[in-house]
């Protein structure tokens, strides 16, 4: 049985989720280029965590993505199980038929005995239990970026004001008048 990187990579984006969240909404820019995600591929997880209400999205300006509940109550069973990954170790994805119709193979028990055991396992790992590990490792979490604004920082110049005719009308008046 192997993970695969869909379930590697939720469940690394949602660590870097959790412990970026608290200077707001985080987006998934920021996380692709922190954990070496492609975007687009964290886009399709993050529509799948939403969907099982990990994660909540806000839009417009600031936006991005915070937990949907608790990291003490999210577990990584629940992170993988949500994008679609199977922990299934068995030939026959657990439909014992192993061996084709209605035939387990000789180890079926066993594997199926392995996906309880790692079930239990994912299910008993905290997402919150996975973020404090970071912490303890020394991982810094850095202040949330400035927003880039399309404002310039050029002082404002007033424009200088022009006593003349602004059309050709006034022009043809300015020239008469005088």
């Amino acid at each position: 049985m192997r993970l695969t990187t869909k379930g590697r990579f939720a469940v690394t984006a949602m660590i870097d989720l959790a412990l970026r969240q608290n200077n707001g909404p985080v987006t998934l820019a920021a996380i692709s280029q922190r954990q070496q995600i492609s975007l687009s591929y964290l886009e399709q997880l993050f529509g799948k965590l939403r969907r099982h209400e990990l994660v909540e999205s806000t839009r417009g300006p600031g936006g991005g993505y915070t937990l949907g509940r608790k990291a003490a109550d999210i577990t990584v069973a629940d992170i993988i199980v949500s994008v679609d990954e199977p922990i299934d170790a068995t030939q026959c994805g657990g439909k014992e038929n192993c061996l084709g119709e209605g035939h387990r193979c000789m180890t079926h028990e066993l594997w199926a005995a392995l996906n309880a055991k790692m079930v239990d396992f994912l299910d008993s790992v905290s997402l919150q239990s996975l973020v404090d590990d970071q912490l303890a490792k020394g991982v810094v979490v850095e202040n949330a970026p400035m927003i880039k604004r399309a404002i310039s920082s050029a002082p404002v110049v007033k424009p200088i004001r022009v006593n003349a005719p602004n059309s050709v009308f006034a022009l043809g008046g300015a020239v008469q008048t005088k």
